[in-house]
């Protein structure tokens, strides 16, 4: 399983409602997205700042599905946006503790992971 964290800039001057408001209108995209397992939206707390950084934590079942995602004209519109290019990082979800349902997940080594290190 691969979480992909995405960070970005909040539009300059935008309310933790905007942003809000902004998510909100992307969830149809991501619900018709088949390959999205989860997606979580993030606002970084920094005191005055708050809501200036936001993230969204992705989970793909491959780097692949990400990148179709995630392809050059999305990352044009985040930059359209809020004026700076998002940044993007990869992770093996190899462990996951959920309390809410009282599971423990483990995944097996992602296709991506093994080639690299190979």
């Amino acid at each position: 399983m691969i979480l992909e964290l995405v960070e970005f800039n909040s539009p300059k001057g935008w309310s933790r409602q905007q942003v809000a408001e902004d998510a909100r209108n992307a969830i149809p995209k991501w619900r018709a997205n088949k390959e999205l397992l989860r997606k979580h939206f993030l606002l970084e707390l920094n005191g005055k700042e708050t809501g200036r950084t936001g993230a969204g934590v992705y989970i793909w079942p491959s780097v692949d599905a990400a990148k179709r995602a995630h392809d050059e004209a999305w990352r044009q519109s985040v930059i359209k946006r809020t004026g700076a290019a998002p940044t993007i990082r990869y992770f093996d979800l190899f462990l996951l503790v959920d309390n809410e349902k009282g599971e423990v997940t483990e995944f097996p080594e992602a296709a991506e992971i093994k080639s690299a290190a190979a």
